[in-house]
């Protein structure tokens, strides 16, 4: 249906742009005609050549920005954490989200050349998790000992010299990778392995396995790779720096607690040690240990605990366990992750689900305790983590149980010889003096008979000394002995007084009309009694008599009551009530409390004796008392009283010995505080020094011997 059909390329600069189709339907096209549309399709070419390239531009530069962006967070992700543990599994699942791939595979060095598997993202049939390779062995083995990348598939190698193999090289490791793997079940046809490089020495590689789009690997992608490994090697570095930083620290607290419980033969302060100072540097929630007794465990120490109850239920349960345990003689971890227990023996999980529901710990690690002579005990740890123990725990547990199992076995030997703490000084004594020139020998020998012959010849004076405190001043209450309304106060606190001073009075009008309406009755009873006797009436002059006895006595009685009105002081001393002024005006019922007079020419004072030291003590004893009001002034008495009863002062045992000082200036008050000394007689020098001593080497061997 045309007449005519040219294609004409779009040609620039030798490359094939595309090509332009001139169809003509009613004549065929001219030489002319070509060569017209050539002048217009040679713009056209330019026109295009530019666009496409200002295009290929653009995209390249937002390629560029976006792949920036990406490894710029990747940074910030990497650096995010400096645990090891944590970042292991960052590092890999963020490389598999950025490579789109099925797998990628973390590689560290750990000893020599060896490198292992520590984590991976994704699906890799090929090789598990936690194995091992060296060089000649494996894929990332051979490139961590080049310290060169590689692209590996298997239709040939991409990675060109730097690879440093043949396509058929590829296909053979690849081919031994995959052996026994099915393609379905994601053999690996695309591989590309980098190593992780720190300051110039490699410390791991990592593998990225098979793309989702089907597309092997090219070299884009391993210089991705690469530059991502840089970054993966400074975080892993700084978390490395962190973890060696804490090492370091779990050592020195390693050291001392080594130091710890090794200072010691006290076999109660090495249980306690062990159980209580491990938890600064293994996070176990209850530490216990279980010690070897005539073929049984008894179970000795439980961490927060001062004693071991054998009776608490959650104990027992452990004791059982602990015995279990022992049996086989070996290190026992159990955990529970998810209600699940992870051990193969149907027996076990029971008794570990039942263990675990009750005391409401989720892992469970037992050691034994054993050295050559025998098994000590076991140690046990025990935590709601059921991951609370890492290798590097492992490996410290080992270590601190065989220094806690020569402690232990140090300190039970201590115990079971006594004598050896005494026994052994003494010796090295005996044999640093044997030593010694004759001569020196000899002074020693009168130096110490001299010595002898002051502690047995020469008395020295025997104090008891210790705290002392003024007690309260002897006081004597006034009181009324009839009600009324107090009308004048005539003394004030603090003033001094006589036995007999008035130091109040209290209205007494009634009091008054009562003494005169007696004495008035009794006047008219003994003119009456006159009369009848002048009348010669002896009856009526007996009845008179007695009415006028009668009202002499109710005139006595109303004297007293009018006296009683008058407050008078019962002794010496000083006014001590406050405010006794403010009584004016105010009523008061027979035996009230009206004032206190302290009398302060005797004070007593309160010795805090030792009942090591009372039986020094007897009544009448002279003593000493030097107060902290008055430190240059002495004041002396005597014991009056010695307590009959004890008091508790902290752990030990107290008496009070009363002591009475003349008093007469008034200077020591109630309250004050200082110490004093009573004499004890005159002793031996021996006696006075050595007597605490003596006394403590006698109850200690009392206690062993009990004689």
């Amino acid at each position: 249906s045309f007449q005519s059909l040219v294609a004409i390329p779009l040609v620039h600069e030798d490359s094939l742009l595309g090509a332009v189709e001139i169809v003509s339907y009613t004549a065929a096209l001219t030489e002319e005609d070509l060569e017209r549309s050539s002048e217009a399709l040679e713009l056209t070419t330019i026109a295009l050549a530019a666009a496409l390239g200002y295009e290929g531009e653009y995209n390249t530069k937002l390629r560029s920005i976006a792949r920036l962006t990406e490894l710029y967070d990747l940074e910030l992700v990497f650096n995010s954490t400096l645990e090891m543990d944590a970042l292991f599994p960052l590092i890999t699942s963020k490389i598999q989200q950025l490579t789109n791939t099925q797998a990628v595979n973390l590689w560290m060095i750990e000893e020599g050349e060896t490198l292992l598997l520590v984590n991976r993202s994704g699906v890799d049939p090929t090789v598990q998790e936690g194995a091992r390779q060296t060089p000649g062995q494996g894929i990332a083995a051979d490139v961590a000992d080049s310290g060169e990348s590689a692209v590996l598939a298997l239709f040939g190698e991409l990675g060109g010299e730097e690879s440093g193999g043949s396509p058929n090289a590829a296909n053979q490791k690849l081919a031994a990778r995959n052996k026994g793997v099915e393609t379905e079940a994601g053999a690996i046809f695309s591989l590309m392995v980098a190593p992780v490089v720190h300051g110039g020495a490699v410390v791991g590689a990592l593998e990225v396995i098979n793309r989702f789009d089907g597309a092997p690997f090219d070299e884009d992608d391993l210089f991705l790779l690469t530059t991502i490994c840089e970054a993966a090697a400074v975080s892993l570095y700084n978390a490395s720096l962190m973890n060696a930083e804490r090492k370091a620290e779990i050592l020195e607290t390693l050291v001392k607690l080594s130091t710890e419980i090794t200072s010691t033969l006290n076999l109660e302060r090495v249980l306690t040690a062990i159980v209580n100072g491990t938890q600064n540097i293994i996070p176990y929630e209850r530490g216990a240990i279980c010690l070897e007794r005539n073929g049984r465990l008894q179970l000795k120490a439980v961490s927060g605990e001062t004693e071991v109850n054998q009776n608490d239920e959650n104990l027992k349960r452990l004791r059982e366990l602990l015995e279990w345990s022992s049996i086989s003689g070996k290190a026992v971890l159990i955990s529970r992750h998810g209600g699940v227990i992870d051990d193969p023996r149907e027996e076990t999980r029971a008794k570990f689900e039942d263990y675990f529901e009750k005391s409401g710990m989720n892992s469970f690690y037992a050691l034994p305790l054993a050295d050559d002579q025998g098994r000590v005990g076991i140690l046990s740890l025990e935590s709601r983590d059921p991951d609370f123990l890492h290798d590097v725990h492992l490996e410290i547990i080992k270590v601190l149980a065989g220094q806690a199992t020569v402690a232990l076995r140090n300190a039970e030997l201590y115990r079971d010889v006594p004598f050896i703490g005494v026994l052994e000084p003494i010796l090295q004594r005996k044999n640093q003096f044997m030593s010694m020139q004759k001569r020196k020998r000899t002074a020693a020998l009168w130096l110490a008979a001299a010595a002898a012959t002051f502690m047995v010849v020469v008395p020295l004076p025997m104090r008891v000394d210790g705290a002392a405190t003024v007690s309260t001043a002897r006081t004597a209450l006034v009181q009324p002995a009839v009600d009324g309304v107090v009308s004048k106060v005539y003394v004030r606190e603090g003033d001094a007084v006589t036995r007999g001073t008035i130091l109040a009075e209290m209205e007494d009008w009634d009091y008054r009309a009562a003494l005169a309406a007696a004495r008035m009755k009794q006047a008219t009873a003994n003119a009456e009694m006159n009369r009848a006797l002048s009348a010669n009436d002896s009856a009526e002059a007996g009845r008179q008599r007695i009415n006028a006895e009668y009202w002499g006595q109710e005139t006595a009685r109303a004297q007293q009551r009018l006296d009683h009105t008058r407050l008078r002081s019962t002794g010496d001393g000083i006014v001590a009530t406050p405010n006794i002024e403010n009584f004016a005006g105010r009523k008061l019922a027979a035996g009230d409390a009206f004032a206190e007079v302290a009398d302060t020419r005797r004070a007593t004072v309160d010795l805090n004796v030792d009942e090591k030291d009372i039986s020094l003590l007897q009544p009448g004893a002279a003593s000493s008392v030097k107060l902290e009001g008055f430190p240059t002034r002495t004041f002396k008495g005597r014991v009056v009283v010695l307590s009959p009863t004890s008091h508790a002062e902290g752990e030990e045992r107290s008496f009070y010995a009363r002591i009475e000082v003349p008093n007469e200036d008034g200077a020591m008050r109630s309250g004050m505080q200082g110490r004093a000394k009573v004499f004890a007689g005159w002793r031996p020098a021996g006696y006075v020094l050595f007597r605490r001593p003596a006394m403590w080497v006698w109850s200690t061997l009392w206690s062993w011997f009990g004689w």
